[in-house]
């Protein structure tokens, strides 16, 4: 219950003047509340009606669409009235997406891992784009995963892996961008 409500509520007992004191609400605002009602109704009828539009084009698509698409598929089928005859904003659907508790599906954002420098040197190819092996512990292969954790950041795993028998020869893992994991840091597998 509102403010304005409780006024009108209650008036007769107390009078609208004490109660508009008493809540710290102008008496001009109460009335134009009162007079305004007629409209209000109506607004929420026409809100109810395009929520149920709203939760028809969200069920359709399995609860993916958003305000943008939801917007672009009410227009598409011809919802062109809002309060002034223009096409259904965004705003609208918006609101009434959030009152009923809709919500369009978020793709987890790609975070850019690595800023590459253009002057950097690169790295020479020591097994010529060749990733077999004949023998074990002959050629071995590195390479970092980013794992995301909780606040946004990321642990970094790296990894050596044998090409011979494509088995997990060593890693390690830390919480800085660069490991800078020295010769030797990169544990056996079999040592953890």
């Amino acid at each position: 219950m509102n403010r304005f409500q409780f006024v009108a509520d209650h008036q007769r007992r107390y009078g609208v003047k004490r109660l508009c004191t008493i809540l710290g609400i102008a008496r001009s605002s109460f009335y134009y509340w009162r007079r305004t009602a007629a409209d209000r109704a109506a607004r929420q009828a026409a809100d109810a009606a395009l929520a149920a539009r709203i939760r028809a084009v969200h069920r359709e698509s399995d609860g993916t669409y958003g305000v943008p698409r939801i917007t672009a598929e009410l227009r598409e089928a011809g919802e062109r009235v809002n309060h002034w005859g223009y096409p259904r904003s965004r705003g609208r659907i918006a609101r009434v997406m959030r009152i009923i508790g809709l919500a369009g599906v978020r793709l987890r954002r790609r975070h850019r891992t690595t800023v590459a420098d253009p002057a950097a040197v690169k790295a020479p190819d020591l097994i010529g784009r060749d990733f077999t092996a004949r023998k074990p512990n002959t050629k071995y292969v590195g390479d970092i995963t980013y794992l995301p954790v909780d606040g946004g950041k990321f642990l970094y795993l790296a990894t050596v892996i044998d090409l011979a028998s494509r088995r997990l020869a060593g890693w390690a893992i830390a919480n800085a961008g660069a490991l800078g994991v020295p010769d030797g840091d990169v544990l056996p597998f079999g040592k953890r």
